[in-house]
């Protein structure tokens, strides 16, 4: 009984550090394809980014010519995670993102815009977590090429993509279901569906966000995953460039990664069932 106890630890063992690691590549690459897209937009000078230099006060004159170097700023920080992510990087796309998401209200525009843009900020959040937390400006430069061993922080990283997909479920489902937000009312009529459709999927989506708040399990997140997979490329089925698509990468990595630490963690309890 002993040696199979042993046996089992450390299977479970194994699919939990493989878990980790799948979670922290798909943290990785969702935080690079994010801000890759959105620095995109800044290349291409998108014209709805105007509204939101203008709440600091700079002009849209200036603002056409800063975009670019926004831009390149973003995609900088994104090839960084891709290729050698270090904090710095991690911490920028952090601060950035939620700033950037707090445009939108600041200029005008219903929160749920904030709310609904989570996976921008609490995707490389999640990340850094999930690698451990840096405790200095020297861990702030140091390598973070895999997930870290330390259970709290594994914890907290799981916490964390958790309240992210209820936070961007509840800002995309608000969207729809209270502002009937004209955007995604033209996804759906794009794809043949009826005007009021736009509520009924908000509804649904804020539905969710209440299961993985109160009852979340690997299945749910694999769903989440491959719901918001769907709904976003509907961008491209509208006729949008595929940068909108690919600036949204954390919308799908936060619930993708979090079924791959659940899934695992789902697995090791059931053995443990089993064994009892």
């Amino acid at each position: 009984m002993e040696a199979r106890e042993t046996v089992g630890s450390r299977l479970t063992s194994a699919s939990a550090v493989s878990g980790a690691v799948g979670a922290y590549w798909v943290l990785r690459v969702g935080a690079a394809l994010c801000f890759i897209g959105h620095g995109a937009f800044g290349f291409i000078t998108k014209t709805a980014w105007v509204p939101y230099f203008a709440v600091v006060g700079i002009p849209e004159g200036w603002a056409y010519r800063l975009m670019p170097i926004v831009g390149a700023l973003d995609v900088t920080a994104g090839m960084a995670v891709l290729f050698a992510p270090r904090g710095l990087p991690l911490v920028y796309m952090t601060v950035w993102a939620l700033w950037t998401a707090l445009l939108r209200p600041l200029s005008g525009e219903p929160f749920f815009e904030t709310f609904e843009r989570a996976g921008n900020y609490g995707v490389p959040l999640a990340l850094i977590v999930l690698t451990a937390m840096p405790r200095s400006l020297r861990g702030l430069g140091a390598m973070r090429d895999g997930p870290t061993s330390n259970q709290r922080s594994l914890v907290m990283a799981r916490e964390t993509l958790r309240w992210t997909t209820v936070i961007l479920l509840v800002g995309h489902g608000a969207l729809g279901a209270i502002t009937n937000k004209a955007m995604l009312t033209g996804h759906y009529a794009a794809i043949g569906l009826p005007l009021e459709t736009t509520a009924m999927v908000g509804w649904f989506e804020i539905a969710l966000a209440v299961a993985v708040a109160f009852r979340p399990s690997a299945g749910l997140f694999l769903f989440v995953a491959a719901w918001k997979l769907a709904t976003e490329s509907l961008f491209i089925v509208a006729g949008a460039p595929a940068w909108e698509f690919i600036e949204r990468a954390g919308s799908y990595a936060a619930p993708l990664a979090m079924y791959m630490l659940v899934r695992t963690s789902d697995a090791a309890l059931e053995y443990k069932r089993r064994v009892a």
